[in-house]
């Protein structure tokens, strides 16, 4: 299992290398200069110093020579070309935390929300209950999240005023949001542990604990939960990148100042510093999160191992 870690690490780094990569010619084969709209009505000899201080009078794989040693020895991602002065390196890592706070709270709650909705759907099959889990199943995947965000804006601010609408700072900020992001979630956990459950459930075991007079409570958590959950955990890795990649509309919509806000004012702003500093920021999340579910897998069921040939 060591091995295999390891050799996942090594992918982790590669992929993360060939992204960066990526990611830096495409920005800077984008026909246009990044500079020009900012320094058009610059003197000159102002201007070449502009371009020299970012580097942009050089030759694009020089440029990208540097890029690389400065991340790989520094870990820095470059300045800002919009904002002079700002690290990049910075901006992500503060502003990050602002998303990630959304992000892990979202996560949580879909988790939570969603598993349990699942179960009780499966438990109940063909009754009520289950018949209006599978509804909030088809709204979660059929609704934008933006229009989850207007509606609740809508409920709680407008009609009833108990919660702010935009703004950040304080808990209640963040619980709109939060249920905006995690509606999906909810859904997505929901109608995979309905299958899951029902899967199980019709295992001989399962049928085998029921005669032995096993409780209703402890045969859903010790037996079918434990093992219902092991598929859902699959989802784990993209529902964790997709909270923060799914989050720019919603930054926008309750006015947070997360990373994602920045990320789209780096792209109409040409800020090309910035919009490969943040795509290389998702990308690690979400090969990082790919590795953490593999390894969710053998902490939540002992008896995977990983074969030979996959190490």
């Amino acid at each position: 299992m060591g091995r295999y870690i390891l050799k996942r690490i090594g992918y982790m780094f590669l992929t993360l290398f060939i992204i960066t990569t990526i990611t830096f010619f495409l920005m800077h084969s984008i026909p246009g200069d990044p500079l020009a709209h900012m320094a058009k009505n610059l003197p000159e000899q102002v201007k070449e110093n502009y371009y020299k201080k970012y580097g942009l009078d050089q030759p694009v794989t020089t440029q990208y020579g540097k890029f690389i040693k400065n991340l790989v020895t520094e870990g820095s991602l470059g300045e800002s070309l919009r904002y002079p002065g700002r690290s990049v390196t910075e901006t992500v890592l503060n502003n990050s935390k602002i998303s990630g706070r959304i992000g892990l709270q979202a996560i949580l709650l879909g988790i939570t929300i969603g598993i349990t909705l699942g179960v009780i759907a499966a438990l109940f099959r063909n009754k009520w209950p289950d018949y209006l889990v599978m509804f909030i199943a088809i709204l979660g995947v059929t609704v934008p999240a933006f229009i989850i965000a207007a509606l609740l804006q809508y409920t709680f601010t407008v009609k009833l005023k108990v919660l702010p609408t935009t703004g950040w700072g304080k808990f209640e900020h963040t619980i709109l949001p939060t249920i905006a992001l995690a509606f999906s979630s909810i859904a997505t956990y929901a109608r995979y542990m309905r299958s899951n459950v029902l899967e199980v459930i019709n295992q001989d075991y399962i049928l085998t604990a029921q005669a032995k007079g096993v409780g209703t409570f402890s045969l859903i958590v010790k037996h079918v939960l434990r093992n219902a959950i092991l598929p859902a955990i699959t989802i784990l890795g993209p529902q964790i990148a997709g909270i923060f990649t799914g989050s720019f509309v919603i930054e926008r919509i309750f006015g947070i100042p997360g990373l994602g806000s920045y990320y789209i004012t780096s792209i109409n702003d040409r800020d090309y510093t910035m919009i490969i500093g943040t795509t290389i920021f998702y990308a690690a999340i979400f090969v990082v999160a790919q590795l953490l579910t593999d390894i969710l897998y053998g902490i939540v069921d002992p008896r995977i191992r990983v074969s030979n040939k996959d190490q």
